[in-house]
């Protein structure tokens, strides 16, 4: 608390004052990650007319966000210690895209869709949240580094689709 209190050019009389505890500042600091996620997710274009397009703008932009904020994602990714729910609103986000899918026949009817939105999120949020570990443990992947995050988003937005996304019937089933 003294350090928090000296970057932030105050004494640690008033942060106890507002804040009450550590505890205290560490939740109000976390809605404070959580509220930055859920406005730039308000602000997010509503790009194409599928559903199954939406929800790849969708994906892209949260990987987006969270990669442009490390500090967050690993301010988030802390959130077990709180009665906050950082991820609700990327995740609400998704499960009303995927049932819209559902809705329109283009995402699996046996899918749960709150199930579907938090691993998709958990794979954005995992992989930026080790993604030097990730690096340096694949060789190939290490190799790469400076394509790897794009590569890693484009490739978990094509495993969600295709998970998500319904199948032709074939004429020979």
């Amino acid at each position: 608390m003294e350090q928090i209190a000296r970057r932030a050019g105050v004494n640690k009389q008033l942060l106890f004052y507002y804040f009450h505890s550590k505890r205290g500042l560490f939740s109000a600091v976390l809605s404070r990650g959580a509220l930055e996620l859920e406005q730039s997710l308000a602000e997010l274009p509503v790009s194409g007319h599928r559903p199954l397009d939406r929800i790849r703008a969708a994906l892209g932009a949260q990987f987006d966000f969270l990669s442009e904020n490390p500090d967050l994602v690993t301010l988030l990714t802390q959130a077990g210690r709180s009665d906050a729910r950082p991820f609700a609103p990327a995740i609400n986000r998704l499960v009303v895209l995927f049932a819209e899918g559902q809705g329109h026949g283009q995402v699996r009817d046996d899918l749960d869709p709150h199930l579907a939105a938090a691993q998709a999120l958990m794979l954005m949020v995992s992989y930026l949240g080790l993604e030097s570990l990730i690096a340096v443990s694949a060789p190939p992947l290490g190799a790469d580094e400076p394509a790897l995050r794009e590569r890693w988003k484009d490739a978990a937005v094509r495993l969600v689709l295709d998970g998500v996304a319904t199948r032709p019937t074939s004429p020979t089933s």
